[in-house]
């Protein structure tokens, strides 16, 4: 898909993106650390953007909202992957995903979408918003509701759950390590039916006992680590974590961290799209760090659905 450029009138001596003369920043201020707020605000005003603060979990949906009403035509995000999520959730429920640049400023505990779109740091992105390209990558959704990286079940959502936000400010990305820990001592394994699928005739079906199930649209998961995925392509990529016990995962995690492996505990899958039952009733799934509990989940996605500026370092294509 050849690239788009997208310039505007200046303001001052900066560029604002064509389409508004006041496009927006749906800025969460708990965010990773918190202290990012005044660095937003005078990148926002240089760049002629308006500043918007949530003030509750969610608040960012109807922020978005509003905004993409009013008739802008960019909406960023600074914060999380989760603050992202709000963000691409309100633009969706106003229907502005045709008419719609989203924008990422990282200003969260593990910034994964931004780093996969090229996005460094809260200046930067504001260079991107002026002056970068756009590029629409594929937009996921797990029963009609929008998320951009990455969908999981099990140990892992549980974990999500359990890590506060006063955790995550202390201890960064370790907080969800030290929430696993703990969680891992007292969790049961989830038995589920996985259907995957790219037409509705040919379903691979996987059923039994697993620590989780790993969903990635914008990101891959181990081996080596979080990677970023082709999120042009129309496909998930997925990770079953099987095992009879929970101290499996922890075991699947070390071998693959040290040796750089596939181990046995693991499946891997890319497929259109995915069909979740729960045999024992509702578990946590956390779609980009937001908590929903399902029985059933149905994953799709819309191939390049969402408009997004990106950075020199974002690959279509990475190996």
């Amino acid at each position: 898909m050849p690239a788009v450029t997208l310039r505007g009138p200046a303001v001052g001596s900066r560029m604002v993106p064509r389409g508004t003369d006041r496009p927006v920043v749906v800025c969460n201020p708990v965010s990773g650390s918190g202290d990012h707020v005044p660095a937003v605000r005078a990148a926002a005003a240089d760049h002629g953007f308006r500043v918007r603060e949530t003030d509750h979990a969610g608040h960012g949906v109807d922020l978005a909202s509003e905004a993409v009403a009013g008739g802008t035509t960019f909406v960023a995000a600074a914060g999380g992957d989760g603050t992202l999520n709000e963000v691409v959730r309100g633009v969706a429920a106003t229907g502005g995903l045709n008419q719609v640049t989203v924008g990422v400023v990282p200003c969260g505990t593990g910034n994964n979408v931004a780093r996969n779109i090229g996005v460094t740091g809260i200046e930067q992105a504001f260079d991107v918003f002026d002056r970068g390209e756009r590029r629409r990558i594929d937009l996921a959704f797990a029963d009609g509701r929008p998320f951009v990286n990455s969908c999981v079940g099990g140990l892992t959502a549980e974990a999500s759950a359990a890590t506060s936000r006063e955790l995550k400010r202390r201890f960064g990305t370790a907080a969800y390590l030290l929430s696993t820990l703990r969680t891992v001592r007292s969790f049961d394994n989830i038995r589920i039916t996985v259907e995957m699928y790219d037409e509705p005739d040919s379903r691979p079906v996987w059923a039994g006992e697993a620590v989780g199930v790993l969903i990635g649209n914008a990101r891959r998961f181990p081996p080596s680590g979080s990677r970023q995925a082709n999120v042009e392509d129309g496909r998930f990529d997925i990770t079953l974590v099987r095992d009879r016990g929970s101290v499996g995962l922890l075991k699947t995690a070390t071998a693959e961290r040290l040796f750089n492996r596939e181990s046995r505990w693991t499946a891997r899958y890319t497929v259109a799209a995915i069909d979740i039952t729960v045999d024992d009733g509702p578990v946590a799934f956390s779609l980009d760090g937001e908590i929903v509990r399902r029985s059933r989940l149905a994953l799709r996605i819309r191939p390049r659905s969402l408009r997004v500026a990106v950075g020199e370092g974002y690959e279509p294509a990475p190996r």
